[in-house]
């Protein structure tokens, strides 16, 4: 929470969403290993996603300091709405593809034979952390007053391949976050088989 560099930030709540990955692992149950599996994806396309916008941002303000940045919103409207979406599936907004993994894995935790209820009450929390910061960014960054305007306003337009690069992370976003079944349907069989071998 107390960090300042927008990268160092993203690279942080990489790594919470690999934690989860292997509190669904660890759960050694078909709903853990279902949830981590699917939370490896989304992992993947949110966190990819995250790097894209800092990377996007960096290349116009040349900075990764947080106190550097504000009012980008107003500037570029089109670029802060991606930016939301893809910061909200982060935080696993319901709807969204990061819910469905960190939900399935919590329902694992839950049921396991290992880990229980205060175990998954305290990956709960991190749940709750990592909205807590990634909030922090997005207002830091997108919100207020634009405290370094740029010396040409073409800088504020975001070009074809840009715009190209957001289109299949916001189609996934949604698609995963809507109809999960159809890639619950995909791991059913691997699945199955790997906590088979647990329960030998």
């Amino acid at each position: 929470y107390a960090q300042d560099n927008v990268k160092k930030l993203v690279a942080y709540s990489s790594v919470s969403h690999l934690g989860f990955v292997v509190v669904g692992i660890f759960a050694l149950n078909a709903q853990g290993l279902q949830g981590a599996t699917l939370q490896m994806v989304n992992h993947g396309i949110s966190t990819g996603g995250l790097f894209l916008i800092v990377g996007m941002l960096y290349e116009r303000w040349h900075t990764k300091e947080m106190a550097d940045y504000g009012g980008v919103w107003k500037v570029m409207p089109l670029f802060g709405a991606i930016s939301l979406v893809i910061s909200l599936s982060s935080m696993g907004l319901p709807g969204l593809n990061g819910f469905i993994g960190e939900f399935t894995i919590l329902l694992g935790s839950l049921g396991s034979d290992y880990l229980g209820f205060a175990f998954t009450l305290f990956a709960t929390l991190g749940v709750i952390m990592a909205a807590v910061y990634l909030l922090k960014m997005f207002q830091h960054v997108f919100m207020g007053e634009l405290k370094k305007p740029l010396s040409s306003e073409e800088g504020y337009k975001l070009s074809w391949s840009e715009k190209a690069a957001f289109i299949p992370i916001i189609i996934m976003i949604f698609w995963m976050g809507i109809q999960p079944i159809v890639f619950f349907n995909m791991l059913d069989v691997s699945v199955d088989s790997i906590v088979a071998l647990f329960v030998r």
